[in-house]
């Protein structure tokens, strides 16, 4: 089972003290988070004035800042519209950044417009590609893709906010890339009230998991989570429990 920390997104401090904003910071949340379990690390670059950016000035920072902490510490980091006027300039700021400091992976929402091209673009440059579905209409396009068995994974990100039917949506997009012959890994997130069940559901599919001030900012019992490591602690337990459950039977 792979564990990913998305240690911040776009939260602010201001929704929830302890998510991590500057390079620094987000860098000892990333080693944190991994000591607690996580393999893998997704953070978002962020402005001096706290917004989301994929910049190259800001994603050096960001690269620097966590191998300076941990040289061998696999970090990514997005490529989504909402950090930029749009595609074109996303394609520009990508192209241009740092080849000393480029993220080990990046992230590609395939309901954004030009999505297969940045997602070549990412693999153009030297690093991993993640792609992601947000609801079954992002599935043909990823289908589609050159690049799709390029991916280390593919996210499954429903954006609805009843649970239940979150899940049901992931499980849907799920079986539809599998019914077409894909046997990448699959990594199921959601966000607030979904985020755990959503976890919960990964575990249950042999999924991968994501959780993280991201996606959330409680633990499963509804109490303010302290930080990205106390999460992923809470991600284990909960899979070493239902292992344990399994093993019972």
């Amino acid at each position: 089972m792979l564990i990913k920390a998305a240690v911040n997104g776009g939260r602010t401090t201001a929704e929830h003290a302890p998510v991590p904003v500057t390079p620094e910071v987000i860098a000892r949340a990333s080693v944190e988070a991994v000591a607690a379990g996580a393999d893998v690390v997704h953070a978002h670059a962020r402005t001096a004035d706290g917004g989301q950016t994929i910049a190259p000035g800001d994603v050096r920072a960001l690269v620097e800042a966590v191998r300076a902490l941990d040289p061998d510490l696999v970090v990514g980091t997005t490529t989504g519209l909402w950090t930029c006027s749009g595609h074109l300039e996303r394609m520009r700021l990508v192209e241009a950044w740092p080849e000393d400091a480029l993220p080990s992976f990046a992230s590609v929402a395939f309901c954004e417009e030009g999505a297969a091209e940045a997602a070549r673009l990412v693999l153009d440059r030297g690093m991993v590609l993640e792609s992601a579905v947000w609801s079954l209409a992002d599935v043909p396009a990823l289908l589609a893709a050159d690049s799709l068995h390029e991916n280390v994974r593919i996210l499954i990100e429903p954006e609805d906010e009843d649970a239940d039917v979150a899940v049901a949506h992931a499980r849907a997009m799920a079986a539809m890339i599998r019914e077409a012959g894909v046997e990448l890994p699959l990594l199921y997130h959601g966000y607030d009230e979904t985020s755990w069940p959503m976890v919960r559901a990964a575990i249950a599919d042999g999924a991968e998991i994501r959780i993280g001030f991201e996606d959330d900012t409680t633990m499963p019992d509804g109490s303010p989570a302290p930080s990205n490591a106390a999460m992923i602690r809470a991600a284990l337990d909960a899979f070493v429990g239902r292992a344990g459950s399994i093993m019972e039977r």
